[in-house]
């Protein structure tokens, strides 16, 4: 899991892909480095109504997930697609009363959340048992 803040620049109507797939695309731009960047995620099925309530302008910080796949084509060519795969979207500030991190609201740019795997390693780190 992945997070990133930025601003929203564009959020696209819900497009109807088949009978049983539906996806909405947004852009937030990350503004983090000299020269910012425009991120354009997804969110699929029940998600795309999350964006409902957001706007063009605002500050936002977007939980998502990195998804890749194969596809070949008609020819026989092989190539590699990636999606962010939106499953939360919040306003900067009114994520369960966390404020703003140190450094604007891209500090945070995908940095990959820890889990309780890589926590409990770390706590075995400091045993001073030698085995």
């Amino acid at each position: 899991m992945y997070k990133l803040s930025g601003t929203i620049k564009v959020i696209n109507p819900t497009v109807q892909v088949s009978e049983k797939f539906s996806k909405r695309e947004f852009v937030v731009t990350d503004s983090a480095s000299m020269y910012p960047q425009e991120i354009m995620f997804q969110s699929t099925q029940d998600k795309c109504g999350m964006l409902d309530g957001f706007q063009h302008g605002e500050q936002v910080e977007v939980s998502f997930n990195l998804r890749g796949r194969e596809w070949t084509s008609p020819q026989g060519e092989v190539k590699y697609f990636n999606t962010l795969e939106a499953w939360r979207i919040e306003r900067v500030g009114q994520s369960n009363g966390q404020s703003m991190p140190q450094g604007g609201p891209s500090a945070m740019s995908l940095d990959p959340i820890a889990t309780p795997a890589a926590s409990s390693t770390m706590d075995m780190a400091d045993d001073d048992l030698p085995f």
